[in-house]
């Protein structure tokens, strides 16, 4: 077994895009990651993949947007308002994380910020799950630490959940109530399709976590480095207050540029199920690891211009580019929830 490192952006869809490559990203996290929807490959994958989609429309995102997310937003910075300071991190993590709890199913009954915080103790355990990988000391041990919050996390957040949208379902289905009354997130899909998509309850968990971990970490990562990003900006061209304060598209721009440059994880990887030769000619053997290199990929001045390294949200790009370069990967295993986070 060799690392094959890709470079190249064409190579890298290639990659994305191959029937006979498979995560690879986090093998080492099981405790977190095994049968996750990120980690399912082929048939498996494609069925979980076609389920949940059926959550991660546009319809679903409006809705989210106009309905459920202001309310969310304002209450969260309505302390820091009257303060009159955030401490960025601090704040990105409790607002992702009330926004990420809404997709996923996690009830919360107390809705305060120690609450929030709370599941966040649990998150960051997720997180060390998840990238066990890295970890320097005793793997076993802390496999073990975050398989027990897991568990603690079932019985406060997610019992509670199941049970209630058990109830709804119920009674949807007994005419009681009508659907536009069932919350629309992650764990009430699962629930509702469980005779077509059987899970058990450790698989249930597991997913419901994972979305977690991946809408409210990475979201707070990137929030926090958009925001740096924009106050560099306005340093350089204060007479663009205005456009971060009022044009919604721009501060979008923003987040894209943001995301092209520093995507939530620099390599993406993939195990070669077979022997692979790709269109520019490079051999893949059977059980060698591809490594696709983000960071160099999303800064090819071919096709991002010469300055393919520098924050710049009025970047011109070529035709069907995306603007956050392979940041959330393509293909089959695309982010499920791009158009959500962009």
């Amino acid at each position: 077994m060799v690392d094959v490192r890709i470079t190249s952006f064409s190579e890298a869809q290639e990659c994305y895009r191959h029937k006979d490559l498979r995560q690879a990203l986090y093998d080492a996290g099981e405790v977190i990651m095994s049968d996750v929807i990120v980690n399912l490959h082929g048939d498996g994958h494609r069925a979980r993949r076609r389920l949940e989609n059926r959550l991660f429309r546009r319809d679903t995102f409006q809705y989210y947007e106009a309905e459920l997310f202001p309310s969310i937003i304002e209450a969260t910075v309505a302390p820091y308002l009257a303060a009159g300071s955030a401490e960025l991190v601090s704040f990105g993590h409790q607002l992702m994380m009330n926004l990420a709890a809404l997709t996923a199913g996690v009830d919360r009954s107390l809705g305060t910020p120690e609450e929030t915080f709370h599941l966040y103790d649990y998150l960051k355990t997720f997180i060390e799950g998840a990238t066990l990988a890295h970890y320097t000391g005793d793997k076993a041990a802390k496999a073990a630490e975050v398989q027990a919050s897991l568990e603690a996390f079932d019985s406060e957040f997610l019992m509670p959940g199941i049970a209630r949208r058990i109830a709804l379902i119920e009674a949807v289905d007994r005419g009681d109530a009508t659907e536009d009354q069932l919350p629309r997130d992650v764990l009430t899909v699962l629930l509702r399709n469980q005779d077509k998509i059987p899970l058990e309850h450790d698989s249930l968990r597991r997913e419901i976590a994972f979305y977690l971990l991946a809408g409210a970490h990475t979201s707070a990562t990137a929030f926090t480095r958009v925001m740096h990003h924009v106050f560099q900006w306005l340093a350089a061209h204060p007479g663009d207050e205005a456009r971060v304060m009022e044009d919604r598209l721009f501060v979008q721009r923003c987040t894209h540029e943001t995301i092209r440059l520093q995507p939530s994880s620099p390599t993406g990887m993939r195990w070669a199920l077979d022997d692979i030769t790709l269109s520019t000619g490079r051999a893949i053997a059977k059980g060698d690891r591809v490594v696709l290199d983000l960071i160099t990929i999303n800064r090819d001045p071919a096709l991002f211009g010469a300055d393919a390294d520098v924050f710049n949200p009025d970047r011109p790009l070529p035709p069907e580019m995306t603007p956050w370069g392979l940041s959330f990967g393509q293909g089959m295993h695309a982010c499920i929830g791009q158009d959500l986070a962009a």
